[in-house]
């Protein structure tokens, strides 16, 4: 036969869709014409695999070789087709049966030798592959990720000639399966490490339990970047999904996904000068950013106040949607983004609030370069004040509770949120909230004084009665009570903050 077909998939967002590679050999001047929306390195494939075929001990056919990459209006980058393409070749020009390119996927860049490459994507092509029912033939370098998706048939190789061979069944390439693939997630640091500050970490239990944003604000060298770091030791373990949904985002971007900590949850930490394409992603091809690299995971800025305000500001709509929709001339992508929000800041430009060093005026300038309606999508706000010195050596010997056990407490919790609406209590809609978080008539007058007199905004009320309801499922009650309610409201340390600097 002169024609044959290949099948293998593109990269477009956390997405691998399908691109049919057809290959025509025909009579007619030698050339090699590659068609269907190839960008630059996907046309530079023409060369890569002519060296690799010839350099591998095949023969290059010396006729009109017309490869087309279907759908032709779906751009196509990187050499990810090439091993696809030399297949082709080899199969149209009757060196291998049609029959063996039944029920198999290719991926790979080939170089020159005929060597196969390690290429990006390789989690979210196999889990395609899978759920089509057919073996991912890919580089033995993305083998290991690849083997994350449980029950696909994951078959690596290293040199174009393996894959002949075994494609001819003359010498068959064993299935892999990675060994080691770590069931549970484990962290190297305690909240246990942090010393002092029971209401910072009675705070972070609230804010793992419900899924809140929190806001650590205080002087320097209180444990603010400590506390944030330690939020992902009691968070529930992630699920087989998100496991994977968080490792398919870091293969595309071409970081490696390594199977003994594939169950562990993102921990990103931009620093405060990134620009707003570096935390939401974007690029001529979209790529994704922090606020993605951290999905399932906590997104930590610390020093918040020095972030550019409209960097901030592009984070609000994730913020409540949990995606990103980035959209280019020729190019859209949406990429997922249910991240924890932790963020740390001093009270002052210069550290603390009492320290002489700045009026009411200067600090109320430095507060302000974080906006309202940001602020509006954290839960919790919490002081974490400096330990006195004559403290300081009797919280050393009282620790607190370990991670481990603040993060049973917090699975329960969790579950009874989860048996409830079916998402965690910060995800709840207003409809929900109405639903779920009931009041008595007096504290429901209670709470719309205490709203009244902080200046908070209808989206806060909502959030310190999820809050509230988070409270009041880590305490095994069924209804929200003024109890629950006065501690929500106690985790407003900002808003009081800048109520007293107004009034002074």
């Amino acid at each position: 036969m002169s024609l044959a077909v290949v099948f293998s998939r593109a990269s477009v967002g956390i997405d691998a869709p399908l691109i049919t590679v057809e290959v025509h050999l025909a009579n007619g001047l030698p050339c090699f014409n590659l068609v269907g929306l190839p960008e630059a390195s996907v046309r530079e494939a023409k060369d890569r695999v002519r060296s690799a075929l010839i350099n591998s001990g095949f023969e290059f056919p010396a006729r009109r070789i017309t490869v087309n990459l279907a759908p032709a209006d779906l751009p196509k980058e990187g050499g990810r087709f090439d091993l696809a393409i030399a297949i082709g070749i080899i199969a149209a020009s009757n060196q291998l049966p049609a029959t063996s390119l039944e029920g198999i996927e290719l991926v790979g860049e080939l170089a020159l030798s005929g060597e196969i490459r390690s290429v990006k994507g390789a989690l979210p092509f196999t889990y395609a592959c899978f759920k089509a029912g057919r073996t991912a033939i890919l580089p033995l370098d993305n083998a290991q990720e690849a083997a994350l998706i449980s029950g696909a048939h994951v078959i690596p190789a290293c040199q174009l000639l393996d894959v002949f061979h075994h494609l001819g069944k003359q010498k068959s390439l064993a299935l892999f399966s990675a060994d080691n693939i770590a069931l549970e997630a484990e962290y190297d640091v305690d909240l246990q490490d942090v010393v002092g500050q029971i209401s910072a970490k009675r705070a972070l239990e609230i804010a793992a339990a419900g899924g809140h944003n929190i806001l650590f604000t205080g002087p320097p060298g209180t444990g603010k970047t400590m506390l944030a770091s330690r939020l992902i030791t009691i968070l529930p373990p992630m699920t087989d999904e998100e496991a994977l949904a968080s490792a398919a985002i870091h293969s595309i971007v071409g970081k490696p996904v390594n199977p003994q900590t594939w169950k562990q949850r993102a921990f990103r930490h931009p620093h405060h000068t990134s620009s707003a394409v570096a935390l939401v992603g974007g690029g001529s091809v979209p790529r994704p950013g922090e606020i993605s690299l951290a999905h399932h995971g906590v997104l930590f800025l610390d020093e918040l106040p020095e972030f550019d305000r409209k960097v901030l500001d592009v984070l609000r709509e994730p913020l409540e949607s949990g995606s990103v929709s980035i959209s280019r001339a020729a190019r859209q992508a949406q990429f997922p983004a249910q991240f924890q929000l932790v963020a740390a800041m001093n009270p002052s430009p210069t550290g603390s609030l009492n320290d002489g060093r700045c009026t009411a005026d200067q600090i109320l300038r430095y507060l302000n370069r974080i906006s309202g309606p940001f602020l509006d999508r954290i839960d919790l706000q919490v002081d974490v004040p400096k330990i006195n010195s004559n403290e300081f050596s009797e919280q050393v010997k009282e620790r607190g509770q370990s991670s481990k056990a603040i993060r049973q407490r917090v699975i329960r919790a969790r579950d009874v949120a989860l048996a409830r609406s079916g998402k965690p209590n910060t995800r709840l809609g207003s409809k929900e909230v109405q639903e779920y978080c009931l009041l008595s008539t007096d504290d429901q007058q209670f709470l719309q004084g205490a709203v009244e007199k902080l200046g908070l905004s209808l989206r806060t009320y909502h959030r310190v009665l999820k809050v509230s309801r988070t409270i009041a499922d880590l305490a095994g009650e069924p209804l929200i009570t003024r109890r629950h309610l006065a501690e929500a409201l106690n985790y407003r340390a900002f808003d009081r903050m800048l109520a007293q600097l107004a009034f002074n």
